[in-house]
């Protein structure tokens, strides 16, 4: 059989699990990435550095407000250069560990250094940054193009020296005040980790927190970021935004308000713009998004996308699984990516985790819904942890009590949420989940609580009650 050439535009998470399970199929493959550095957006400026700026601020966070009263508070004394050069220092390490070691060891996949645009549904044209040009023809396409931070239309918004999210979790300086306009997961995300690390924050939310989530993980989430001293302005846009010697004034529907830093943190667009894809045919969505099926073709059948730039959910598993089943499909195979039972996390703290349907989602789908909602207060790791912010629901099918969907606002609740997405990959009943065995001082335990509670009352059961 005559190997199969792939031509992969972008060298992110999608990209990368693309190009390693096509050469595993006996596939020659060519990556086209025009950004300096290679790994995409998670590795680089999104998830790992995240995760390790909201690490540390939780940690700072610990200090200011232990939990115990027999460990004395204090303020955490924080040097931003030395935590960013630690941040900067493990995402050298990763892209080194999980891209550039597979580009050297691999010789059946070629990097091509340039911006990518079809010239026909089988040639790409890949401009380099000294103006050449070439082409590169290919038996199946990947687009993988990734997305870029939005920028919202405000009034004078684009003179200003706003950060985006890129810009905000390698920042040195702690701004005095920062304001955040966005509610979403990179908005909720870093404003809380600013907070932590000695900024005043002011959140500027269209709606409320978390608008597309259960509305009670909003709620509770804007109750723990008001204890924190984060002031969350509900029903509040900018209509301008000017900046005037080191500080930001925007013009809201709520007064006017001030900072020194302001980070948009309203979304991300697809990189699709310049690939001429209306030009060859392929299907695009609202902003540039390219829609995809279950095997993630295109319109084109042997065109395929995958990660942000396409309209699968917008997360770097997703994107990785989606490049893995590509490449299958790219090598005579037939699989699909089914994101019915996908967990999302949120990381704040506590941290907000949801799978499968909301009673709202339920209800646009004409499923007609049961749902119990456990505050931590009735699990006993939370109490043993002198933290009982949060809560789990429940959301299950009226009549049968077949599990639908749970919502969980907890310390941990990323660890906890792939218990309920297995739950739900097994369609199992909430009498079945309350029967399980759950290890007793586990937030884990939580889920078998609530699930007791569509028969009885738990706070009515001794401890670790089966």
């Amino acid at each position: 059989m005559q190997s199969v050439s792939i031509a992969i535009i972008g060298s992110g998470s999608a990209a990368f699990a693309c190009a390693i399970k096509a050469v595993d199929r006996g596939a020659q493959v060519t990556l086209v990435e025009d950004a300096k550095v290679i790994g995409g957006t998670c590795v680089n400026v999104g998830c790992v550095p995240s995760k390790i700026l909201i690490r540390a601020a939780q940690l700072a966070e610990q200090q200011r407000r232990p939990p115990f009263t027999g460990i004395q508070s204090h303020e955490p004394q924080i040097d931003r250069a030395l935590l960013i050069r630690q941040q900067s220092d493990r995402v050298e390490e990763l892209r080194q560990a999980k891209y550039q070691n597979i580009l050297d060891e691999n010789p059946n996949i070629t990097l091509l250094r340039g911006r990518a645009r079809f010239c026909d549904a089988r040639t790409l044209s890949v401009r380099s940054s000294d103006g050449t040009e070439q082409t590169l023809r290919a038996d199946k396409f990947l687009i993988a193009s990734g997305a870029q931070p939005t920028l919202p239309s405000i009034n004078g918004l684009a003179e200003t020296p706003y950060w985006t999210s890129d810009d905000a979790v390698f920042a040195e300086d702690a701004p005095q005040h920062l304001l955040v306009i966005g509610a979403s997961v990179v908005a909720v995300e870093l404003a809380q980790a600013y907070r932590r690390l000695g900024s005043e924050v002011t959140v500027l939310a269209r709606h409320t927190l978390l608008r597309n989530e259960d509305p009670l993980l909003g709620e509770e989430l804007t109750r723990v970021f008001e204890g924190e001293g984060i002031r969350v302005l509900e029903q509040t846009e900018a209509s301008r935004v000017t900046h005037k010697e080191g500080e930001f004034i925007l013009e809201t529907n709520s007064g006017e308000i001030h900072g020194d830093r302001l980070l948009v943190a309203t979304g991300r667009n697809p990189n699709t713009s310049g690939l001429n894809l209306d030009g060859i045919g392929v299907e695009i969505g609202p902003g540039g998004v390219v829609r995809v099926n279950d095997a993630l073709r295109t319109s084109i059948p042997h065109i395929f996308a995958a990660g942000d730039c396409s309209d699968m959910p917008q997360f770097v598993y997703v994107a990785a699984a989606a490049g893995t089943r590509a490449a299958i499909n790219m090598t005579g195979g037939n699989a699909r990516l089914d994101t019915s039972t996908m967990p999302a996390v949120i990381f704040t703290d506590p941290q907000v985790a949801t799978v499968g349907m909301s009673e709202q989602d339920a209800r646009l789908c004409g499923i007609e819904t049961d749902s119990r909602v456990l505050t931590l207060e009735n699990v006993p790791r939370a109490l043993a942890n002198f933290d009982t912010r949060g809560f789990i629901k429940l959301v299950v099918e009226a009549g049968g009590q077949r599990l639908l969907g749970v919502q969980i606002l907890a310390h941990e609740g990323g660890e906890v949420i792939q218990s309920a997405a297995l739950a739900l990959r097994n369609r199992m009943t909430v009498e079945q989940l309350a029967d399980q065995l759950f290890p007793y001082l586990t937030m884990a335990e939580g889920l078998k609580l609530c699930a007791q509670t569509f028969a009885g009352d738990v706070k009515r059961l001794s401890c670790c009650a089966g």
